[in-house]
């Protein structure tokens, strides 16, 4: 820092202000490690001219010519605080500010005085590390201040010093005679910024009277933007020093074309010296010119840069783009020696390769980088009254050039990318294999970093997949109805591409959802509408997070990509919607919720079968019956598809209508085989039904060829029990064999299909095994109470996440519940009359015991009518029951296979009406076969009885029983004889 300082002060006084700004600019930007930076000088008109720069392009700096001094940028900030100050950018500055293309991370200003006045500012552009720290604004401020007396000393402009009071041309003569001429006149209040135009003035500068505002804005606005910064500058220069202004410049026409025009005035100032007003005249400068004329102004104003030298390679001549580039007025660098300019003596060998062609005399061209980073053409033109060179910066050029390579070198991959997503496109089963393909293969070739596809439901846009698009985002996409605006609807009603390369594009375009890109991160889009079979059913969006203008090739080949897209995914969508409704099928044939049973706890769980497979035809069931009995069924159909799911819905079917008949394990085994064979179509099913009492603690059991149950014991032992390995239905001959298995309270049975335990990389013994091992360790850390946890346990283990299976797989989990002895009582009765005597008395004993006498009346009601049906109709030994479970079970046991049938009885029937009594009376009732013959049970549930029968004694009970069958059909005047047969008289 202090090394660059000293510097600094070996610069003699008198240089000239040029020099000073370049010397202090170039310091400033090294030692902050700056990107480039400006000093800015205050003009006339309250606004700041750009005077210099270093590091910083033409194309960046070009709106920064002119800036307010009221304005918000860093310099007007710097010049009115008097201090220095840190305006950070954006990442991507406003779309509306100077700064909007800006790199780096912030401008850094300080304010330029000349005694107390403040006359500017110089800013210097920081990158990363961004704010000055204490040290750089020292040393930023030590070079203003150097500067600051450096441009004390610099020599004034050429032109007189003296200011003189001018008288001011407002004769009517005058003006009419300049009007006749068409000479505009004007008159500028340097003070107010007042501008003031006559008629010629107005019709000169391209301005209708109803824009004119009075303004100097006026003028500025009509003055070309390329010879704004020189006239301006004149225009100071005439005010500081009482010169005359003189300046040709270009203004606007009203026909919107460029015309030439010179103006002349002189300033006018006040008592104490300070500038007041400048009144002048301007005129069409338009006129044909002489030929040396017309070719200094072409090559003053070409767009490459241009020096002509002499044969001592001084510089006679420099052209407005020459000044930019070098830093230098044409009349600072006229007559200087090319090697003299720092930026030649910043070109490695430029001296050498210029001599060498000027020897050869041969006209030479190569780049050269300059020192603010820009790459230049050089031609060196070598004549016999001396030497010409242009140069071109040639920095975009050659940056679009290395860009078409890449391009060259992006389309051949995209084109191998493009056969890739073909192919993976063709493999493409669902419509998330589809999202996922386009991820893959387009979103890496065109540098995208999102992607959206949607599909038309009804009015609405439904989102099939994204990458790239958080969730509150995709909420305002998804649903979004076609009389919303939105680019995706627009491109889908219009069925053609629609490209949006910017945030501001996209504002003007939808401003409702101006705040959207924001939101999302990105700042381009292509929306691609996915059209099959002439029919437009959704859209592809792939975005970008940068601005992105796709060349025409670029937007050609997502274009066919986009075709390629739809026909994938109307396929996919079709094979979404059959497998939907194959899985549909299969839920709706599996039971929706367990029942809560005393007898058991369950939990359930189903696992299809890997992607690319149809719907299987596992199933599982628990099916509550009578007498504290459940039965559990777990089954599988061989294949898959709609046809072995439909089988297994009417197995199922038929395992509840069979088990509702309450017939034995190996019966249904039986029966189920008979159906199954019946279907000839070379069906196979695997089937176990188990049969769980729990008034006896039995689980009898049947399979056929399928995988014997689990049962884990309170004490954490796991056995299967060993069953008799009977063939699948459909090829097994009855009679199945039952398999009577003790199972201690609070036992766990594990029902399971062989796509739980089996696979391709697994043996069945070895998956029963694991299953083993899960049930023990669960039952050691004491998560086995948890069935649903255990049920995930267990197919996380056996079946893990991302493993795809070729088999469904279903489990059951049940935890077996015995009815307690104290809950269950039981009695011999004889087969004589006084048995339906006994009975009311043991069941008004019983039900006093367990504190429900007020189902008292009503439970001997049933049991005389089922003894006494017993005694009339059946045979011995008899046996009465009670169960005292979630309900209350009356059950008797004869030994006769007749079942007793409902039926209607007429008004001169004498009997049958007692199964309607039942039913009236109990909740339901039914019968089941025994070993030793039948029992009829009845079913109450444990509700306080309705008060018309619980607030009459006892002996009147066959009274409300005449009331409540008074509505019955087929009762009528005689009810009391049938009442009678009841054998109610028989008294205890």
């Amino acid at each position: 820092m202090n090394a660059r300082l000293a510097l600094l002060s070996t610069v003699a006084p008198g240089v000239a202000e040029s020099e000073v700004f370049r010397l202090a600019l170039q310091h400033a930007v090294g030692e902050l490690g700056a990107l480039g930076g400006m000093i800015h000088l205050r003009g006339p008109m309250s606004a700041l001219r750009l005077v210099s720069t270093a590091g910083l392009p033409p194309a960046l700096t070009r709106s920064w010519e002119i800036v307010g001094q009221e304005g918000p940028l860093a310099p007007a900030l710097a010049l009115r605080e008097g201090n220095g100050v840190w305006v950070p950018l954006s990442p991507a500055g406003a779309a509306d500010s100077p700064d909007a293309a800006w790199p780096g991370t912030g401008l850094a200003a300080l304010p330029l005085y000349s005694g107390n006045r403040g006359t500017g500012a110089l800013s210097v552009l920081m990158d990363a590390p961004g704010e000055p720290g204490p040290d750089h604004w020292e040393f930023l401020r030590a070079v203003v201040s150097w500067t600051e007396d450096r441009m004390g000393q610099a020599p004034p402009p050429t032109g007189p010093v003296r200011p003189a009071q001018q008288p001011e041309h407002n004769g009517e003569r005058l003006r009419q005679a300049l009007k006749e001429v068409s000479v505009g006149s004007w008159d500028w209040n340097i003070r107010t910024g007042e501008l003031i135009w006559d008629e010629a003035a107005l019709e000169l500068y391209g301005t209708l009277p109803q824009d004119y505002t009075g303004k100097v804005e006026n003028w500025m606005r009509c003055v070309h933007p390329d010879d704004l910064p020189p006239t301006l500058a004149a225009a100071d220069r005439a005010i500081r020093t009482g010169g005359v202004f003189e300046a040709e410049y270009r203004v606007r026409k009203l026909d919107g074309t460029w015309g030439w025009t010179q103006a002349r005035a002189r300033p006018t100032y006040d008592e104490q010296g300070e500038p007041h007003r400048m009144i002048g005249v301007g005129w069409d400068s338009n006129e044909p010119r002489s030929a040396r004329d017309a070719l200094s102004r072409a090559l003053r104003h070409m767009s490459d840069g241009f020096l002509a030298m002499d044969d001592d390679w001084r510089i006679t001549f420099a052209n407005l783009e020459a000044e930019r580039t070098l830093g230098f007025s044409e009349e600072e660098l006229f007559g200087r020696l090319l090697w003299d300019l720092p930026a030649a003596e910043q070109v490695p060998g430029l001296e050498i390769r210029c001599r060498q062609a000027a020897a050869a005399e041969k006209s030479v061209s190569f780049d050269v980088r300059l020192p603010n980073g820009r790459l230049c053409h050089l031609r060196l033109v070598p004549g016999p009254d001396g030497r010409t060179i242009y140069f071109t910066d040639v920095t975009e050029k050659r940056r679009l050039e290395e860009e078409r390579r890449s391009a060259e070198r992006a389309a051949t991959e995209r084109a191998a990318r493009i056969g890739e997503l073909t192919a993976a496109l063709a493999k493409a089963t669902t419509s998330v294999d589809v999202v996922d393909a386009v991820a893959r293969g387009v979103l890496p070739p065109f540098e995208a970093s999102g992607l959206v596809v949607q599909t038309v439901e009804g009015d609405r846009l439904h989102t099939v997949g994204s990458v790239g698009y958080p969730d509150d985002v995709l909420a305002v996409l998804d649903g979004r109805e076609r009389t919303q605006s939105s680019p995706l609807w627009d491109a889908i009603l219009a069925g053609t591409p629609l490209f949006l390369s910017t945030p501001h594009e996209f504002s003007a375009h939808y401003p409702e959802l101006a705040d959207l890109p924001a939101r999302a991160g990105k700042q381009s889009w292509a929306l691609l509408p996915l059209t099959a079979s002439g029919h437009t059913f959704g859209i592809c969006a792939v975005t970008f997070d940068h601005p992105r203008r796709l060349t025409d090739e670029e937007r050609t080949l997502l274009t066919a990509t986009s075709a390629l897209v739809a026909q994938a995914l109307e396929r996919a969508r079709l094979f979404d919607a059959e497998h939907t409704r194959s899985r549909e099928l299969q839920r709706s044939l599996l039971p929706r919720d367990l029942p809560d049973l005393p007898a058991c706890s369950a939990a359930a769980r189903y696992l299809p079968a890997g992607q690319g497979m149809d719907v299987g035809g596992d199933w599982y069931d628990i099916i509550p019956l009578s007498g504290g009995q459940v039965a559990l069924v777990v089954g599988d159909v061989m294949g898959h598809g709609l046809p072995e799911a439909a089988t297994m819905g009417r197995l199922r079917t038929a395992v509840h209508t069979l088990a509702d008949l309450e017939l034995p394990p190996d019966e249904i085994m039986s029966h189920l085989n008979d159906i199954v064979g019946a279907m000839g179509e070379e069906s196979y099913v695997t089937c176990l039904y188990a049969l769980y009492d729990s008034t006896t603690r039995v689980c009898s059991i049947a399979r056929a060829g399928h995988p014997p149950p689990a049962l884990l014991h309170p004490d954490g032992t796991v056995v299967f029990p060993p069953l008799a390995a009977d063939p699948p239905l459909g090829a097994a001959e009855p009679p199945f064999e039952t398999t009577e298995v003790r199972v201690p309270e609070g036992s766990l049975l594990a029902l399971y299909t062989d796509g739980l335990v089996e696979s391709s990389r697994r043996e069945m013994d070895e998956g029963m095994a694991a299953l083993a091992e899960v049930l023990r360790t669960a039952h050691a850390d004491g998560t086995v109470t948890d069935l649903e946890l255990l049920c995930e346990r267990i197919t996380s283990t056996l079946l893990p996440a991302g493993q795809q299976t070729a088999d469904d797989a279903a489990l059951l989990l049940a935890r077996m519940h015995a009815l307690p002895d104290s809950r269950i009582a039981s009695w011999p009765l004889p087969k004589d009359p006084r048995a339906a005597g006994q009975a009311r008395a043991l069941i008004r004993k019983q039900l006093t015991a367990w504190d429900l006498e007020d189902l008292t009346p009503t439970t001997e009601l049933l049991a005389s009518e089922l003894v006494g049906n017993v005694i009339r109709h059946a045979r011995g030994p008899m046996r009465l029951r009670l169960l005292h479970g979630a309900a209350l079970i009356c059950e008797v046991f004869d030994g006769s296979l007749t079942m007793p049938r409902i039926r209607r009885a007429t008004e001169t029937d004498e009997g049958g009406r007692g199964l309607q009594l039942i039913t009236a009376l109990s909740q339901r009732w039914g019968t089941r076969y025994t070993p030793t013959g039948k029992c009829i049970w009845t079913e109450q549930t444990l509700q306080t009885a309705p008060d018309a029968v619980r607030d009459e004694p006892r002996e009147a009970a066959p009274d409300a029983l005449e009331r409540m069958f008074l509505g019955l059909p087929g009762l009528g005047e005689d009810f009391d004889g049938d009442l009678d047969a009841l054998a109610f008289g028989d008294q205890d």
